[in-house]
């Protein structure tokens, strides 16, 4: 019912900045607690950044926080992450993710088992 498309993925140098999108279609995306995890070559699917559906509250992994920033557009049903400062180890696949239960707007999830619904993943590659 819901479908997720990230945008913004691309090969920057060291010290550059990416914007990345996340588009919502088929459901209003207000209510949505939303996430973006990454995943490199053969290691696991991991944590970024977290938003509450309301855009209240928001949770970085200590790996980002600092230099990324999710936030959400609820009339665009868009949900961004700003990522600046790039450093090679960030390097990875980048997926968004959703969660629609009636707590959604005021809660975050961290755990990419809590989502209900993924986009196909953006590449972020960063150069040295």
């Amino acid at each position: 019912q819901v479908q997720l498309v990230e945008s913004g993925g691309g090969l920057v140098q060291a010290g550059g900045s990416l914007r990345l999108a996340c588009a919502a279609s088929g459901r209003t995306f207000n209510t949505y607690s939303a996430g973006w995890f990454r995943q490199a070559p053969g290691k696991e699917r991991d944590i970024v950044a977290a938003i509450t559906g309301n855009g209240g509250i928001t949770y970085y992994a200590d790996s980002v926080k600092g230099r990324f920033t999710i936030s959400r557009d609820n009339v665009k049903n868009t949900v961004y992450l700003q990522m600046n400062g790039l450093k090679p180890e960030d390097t990875a696949v980048y997926y968004c993710a959703a969660r629609i239960t009636i707590d959604s707007g005021t809660r975050y999830y961290t755990d990419k088992k809590a989502y209900n619904y993924w986009g196909q993943g953006t590449q972020v590659t960063v150069s040295s």
